[in-house]
């Protein structure tokens, strides 16, 4: 499906985002089925058998996956704002403690019809804001000190309107649902990665000739069943980073949108590069900020951002923004490039009228 301005691009969006959600319920199938085999790993005749058990013990496993999941959201959806705010720090402000900030949210607000979302602060240096909420109506921006000290009143609009974005375009309400999703999958991988001193435990007992049960293939279920969480654990990642790159390049073009000044937010994202590590917060914290350096890992499947020169040149080509590198630079970034001196221009030829742009036209 091809897209043509903004909105469609966000319908597009929307439906290679359901694709992706889609393949949620698939990873928690296997993760089922991989908890099926090590429930059946000690007691199968033989591996092909284990398999066959597992398989037939898959409609009594699932519900158990399901009710984990269904309980992991539900304490996800009635206190993701409180989790947030105990994980960041962040403290909720009004007019008169950050009047600037507040005006500046409260005319990008205006100008669309949208509610006030809830205004927050996190005291540290680092350069950085995030949306959540799970709607309009329970939005919330949140931003560090040091973004308000380094950002003049132009970027400090755009940045807001980039968050203001996700909250209209269902972005936070996304992140969450995926965050969800990919704690319940990753979640028996790490416990087993943890727990693997007890795989030689495990074959050991199977190894036992006693009941007559085959131990190699004991062994081989239970590395099966491990090799599917970590698969499984792998896929949630890329998926859930996946949607968090997707949403970016929107949030940029619905800030160009919403303020009609691409510049601002090109400078704002180069300012903000130069200090943007928030390195004690979750993963699943970091893919909400405007930029994550410790996320970004270039084209990378694995990463939470798009690399920042791609978000740039986006907003140059189809914002019609101009990038005046090197402004401030931060460690890696590149020096500007160098510019050579204007070449004087040609006198115009003896007795020509004043103004005549007949030399221009040579």
């Amino acid at each position: 499906m091809r897209a043509f301005g903004l909105k469609t691009w966000i319908w597009n969006n929307a439906w290679k985002t359901a694709l992706l959600l889609a393949g949620f319920p698939l990873l928690l199938g296997l993760i089922a089925f991989a908890l099926g085999l090590l429930l059946v790993a000690g007691e199968a005749a033989s591996f092909r058998q284990g398999l066959r058990d597992a398989a037939g013990i898959l409609p009594a496993v699932l519900p158990f996956v399901l009710g984990a999941t269904a309980i992991w959201f539900a304490i996800a959806w009635l206190a993701n704002q409180r989790i947030l705010d105990a994980l960041t720090g962040a403290r909720p402000v009004d007019r008169a403690a950050e009047p600037r900030l507040w005006n500046s949210l409260e005319t990008l607000c205006i100008s669309r019809g949208l509610g006030m979302p809830r205004l927050a602060v996190i005291e540290v240096p680092a350069r950085n804001a995030f949306a959540s909420g799970l709607s309009r109506k329970t939005g919330a921006v949140t931003v560090t000190r040091g973004l308000l000290e380094a950002l003049d009143d132009r970027e400090l609009s755009a940045v807001l309107a980039h968050e203001l974005t996700h909250i209209r375009n269902g972005d936070a309400r996304l992140a969450v649902v995926a965050a969800v999703f990919a704690g319940v999958i990753s979640l028996p991988g790490e416990m087993l990665v943890r727990g693997s001193r007890g795989l030689g435990r495990i074959g050991g007992r199977g190894s036992s000739s006693r009941n007559g049960k085959d131990g190699g293939g004991a062994i081989l279920l239970v590395l099966l069943a491990l090799a599917i969480m970590l698969l499984t654990w792998m896929l949630a990642l890329a998926l859930r980073f996946a949607l968090s790159r997707n949403r970016e390049f929107l949030a940029d073009a619905g800030a160009v949108e919403l303020t009609q000044d691409p510049d601002a937010m090109i400078s704002a994202l180069r300012k903000v590069a130069v200090q943007a590590e928030l390195p004690a917060l979750p993963a699943q914290v970091q893919a909400m900020l405007l930029e994550s350096a410790g996320e970004t890992l270039g084209r990378s499947w694995l990463a939470t951002h798009p690399a920042l020169e791609d978000r740039i040149a986006a907003l140059v080509r189809f914002g019609g923004g101009r990038d005046a590198i090197g402004r401030e630079r931060g460690p890696g970034m590149p020096e500007p490039p160098a510019i050579a001196p204007a070449a004087a221009a040609p006198a115009p030829p003896p007795g020509t009228p004043a103004g005549s742009p007949w030399w221009r036209q040579r």
